[in-house]
């Protein structure tokens, strides 16, 4: 059953549409299967059962008022449905005409999601002497509401149509139709052939390009339990080679002819066909793997984070190659495309990831980006990066790809980390030179025009250890007017391995900002127990410093117990090493912590109180170890007389 309508146990449709439209008595007459004589207004929650259709899941039925007394209670409902159902009346045309000018409007403005069935009611009274088709009504309003998924006339009268109404508000929640097909132009959508894509490449065992009737049969048996018999194989072949020329060769059915038999298939109205087989590859009903196929190792602890495994980064360096069909060391944007053609989308189109990893001059992704890339996306969003993994080929053991790092603060009492992947925050007032730093991160040519942040910005790459191998830095900038928001979170801190703090060298204003969050960070840290080394940037090198700044930087930085700053110009292109230095901070969490004068009082008086309580102690002891001697003097004494 999992394969055929996913995890849902209920259905939950409200039928909704003007008064005298028949509502009521549609759902009456679809629960007792007779046409009732008297019906309420409107009806409590109907219930049918799961045996009342082949999918074998129940329906709750919600009738409506269309008073305006009720209209709350209503808009509630429609919020809560995962189907509507809008009536019209057969013989009053007016009531039709309500769903496009007030009833579909109304749903847009509610937001509701929820796929719509169009019911014309009352249909043994329309005029006979009046024929309409209505497909010639009813297709114009499903091409301006793509949210319509069919359109079904009916009699409660005659009971014509009755449980089909409610089958259809079913498979229209079970196996829609919008994820798939796009009705307009009569094809499957990008997300579905993806996913398709993704199915025909995990089948195709020998990996010709075609699946061959050994492998069509696996297939079938493994969605639906039964093999194809010789002769269904054949048919199949011959219906595709008829439509597609490309969809059959002699090595079996081609990739295109199975993305033409789904077609077919949601063509023909079995939508369930298609469902089935994409449910059963662990698919949601967006298309996504489910997360029952995502098994991510959850974090005890903020200050943990998620990288990739050795297993899976061999894996990605091996995809690297494949892909690499020029041998440039560089992936073009065809090139990638072709890469994430099994899933849903590429997850580095837009923010935070666009444009955010090393890149030749000619905008190829280089090996290093392509694994900052992942590194990043491991730590923001673990479940995306499991199943793009996945999406993509990976083959091992899901529930390895990821692992879980050591606590910093336990990296801080070991003073050593085990970590590969470090991700610095980067702090300062604006026109500090915050992103000209990340830009020189991936060796992006310094740029003379400015742009003021506004959102979170990301830039990362794989640097050499001093300590052997590669590790990976992801800068994290934070414009100025985010940090109290950033600030306001206990926890901000917990995920960074060091704080880099930017100020212009040639103005004294943007130091005594930057000084600011300097020991505004640094006290945040105290409090919170996430206290994280910390580096001054005195950027702009190339221009003239000033000499105020200068001193009382270099006087700050040595009173919080931290390296003086660093002078660094990306217009010259002189970063002074600063990412090396940058990366050594990360792999010595212990060291250049900053220590703020409150900080050292705090320090003072915990040592303090912690003496006074071992003296406590102490003096506790040795008064209950002279009570104890006392009382065996005078024991022995009261013996002796």
């Amino acid at each position: 059953m999992a394969a055929k309508t996913g995890t849902r146990t209920s259905i939950r449709i409200v039928v909704a549409g003007d008064r005298g439209t028949g509502k009521s008595s549609l759902i009456a007459a679809a629960a007792s299967e007779s046409f009732p004589d008297n019906v309420p207004s409107v009806l409590p929650p109907t219930h049918l059962p799961a045996d009342f259709y082949p999918d074998g899941v129940p329906l709750t039925i919600i009738d409506s008022s269309s008073s305006m007394d009720n209209k709350f209670k209503l808009y509630e409902e429609l919020k809560r449905a995962d189907a509507v159902l809008l009536t019209y009346a057969c013989d009053q045309p007016m009531t039709l005409t309500r769903l496009t000018t007030y009833w579909l409007n109304e749903l847009h403005q509610l937001g509701v999601k929820a796929p719509v069935i169009l019911v014309g009611c009352k249909l043994d009274l329309r005029d006979e002497h009046r024929p309409t088709s209505m497909e010639d009504i009813v297709a114009p309003i499903m091409k301006q509401f793509r949210e319509i998924e069919t359109c079904i006339e009916c009699s409660a009268a005659t009971l014509l149509q009755v449980p089909e109404v409610f089958y259809y508000a079913q498979r229209a929640v079970l196996h829609p139709t919008a994820p798939l097909f796009d009705l307009e132009r009569q094809s499957l959508k990008p997300r579905c052939k993806n996913a398709l894509r993704r199915i025909f490449t995990l089948c195709d065992r020998d990996m010709d390009g075609a699946l061959s009737d050994e492998e069509l049969n696996e297939f079938q048996v493994k969605c639906f339990n039964a093999p194809l018999q010789p002769n269904e194989i054949v048919g199949v072949k011959r219906v595709v080679q008829e439509n597609l020329s490309i969809g059959v060769n002699d090595h079996g059915l081609t990739l295109p002819g199975f993305l033409f038999l789904h077609a077919l298939f949601i063509e023909k109205g079995r939508l369930e066909t298609t469902w089935a087989v994409l449910r059963k590859f662990g698919y949601d009903d967006d298309l996504n793997l489910s997360g029952d196929y995502l098994p991510v190792p959850s974090k005890q602890a903020p200050d943990q984070s998620m990288e990739l495994s050795n297993e899976a980064l061999d894996f990605l360096r091996g995809v690297f190659q494949l892909l690499d069909t020029d041998n440039d060391g560089a992936l073009r944007s065809i090139e990638l495309e072709e890469l994430f053609s099994t899933a849903p989308e590429c997850p580095w189109d837009e923010p935070p990831y666009k444009d955010s990893a090393e890149k030749t001059t000619l905008g190829n992704l280089t090996l290093s980006g392509f694994l900052s890339q992942w590194a990043l996306m491991t730590i923001l969003d673990p479940p995306s990066s499991l199943a793009n993994l996945i999406y993509i080929g990976y083959g091992g053991d899901p529930a390895k790809a990821l692992r879980v790092t050591r606590r910093r603060l336990a990296d801080r009492k070991k003073q050593k980390t085990e970590r590969n992947v470090f991700q610095c925050f980067v702090f300062g007032p604006k026109k500090a030179g915050k992103s000209a730093l990340l830009n020189t991160l991936i060796r992006r040519p310094f740029s003379k025009n400015y742009s003021s942040t506004t959102e979170d910005s990301y830039a990362m790459n794989m640097l050499e250890s001093v300590q052997g191998g590669q590790k990976t830095l992801i800068l994290r900038e934070i414009p100025e007017d985010g940090v109290q928001k950033f600030l306001s979170n206990e926890e901000c801190l917990a995920g960074c391995d060091v704080a880099v703090f930017v100020y212009d060298s040639s103005d004294e204003d943007s130091w005594n900002r930057s000084r600011e969050l300097l020991v505004e960070i640094a006290r945040k840290g105290e409090v919170s127990g996430f206290g994280v080394p910390c580096i001054v940037i005195a950027a702009k090198d190339d221009l003239d410093p000033t000499p105020l700044a200068v001193q009382d930087s270099v006087r700050v930085c040595q009173g919080l117990g931290i390296e003086s700053p660093i002078p660094v110009s990306s217009k010259s292109g002189d970063s002074n090493n600063v990412f090396n230095k940058i990366l050594s901070a990360a792999e010595h969490p212990h060291a250049c912590i900053p220590e703020t004068e409150r900080g050292r009082n705090r320090k003072r008086y915990h040592k303090l109180f912690n003496r006074s309580l071992i003296f406590v102690s102490v003096g506790a002891a040795a008064g209950v170890v002279g009570l104890a001697a006392f009382r065996a003097y005078a024991a022995r004494k009261n013996t002796s007389n």
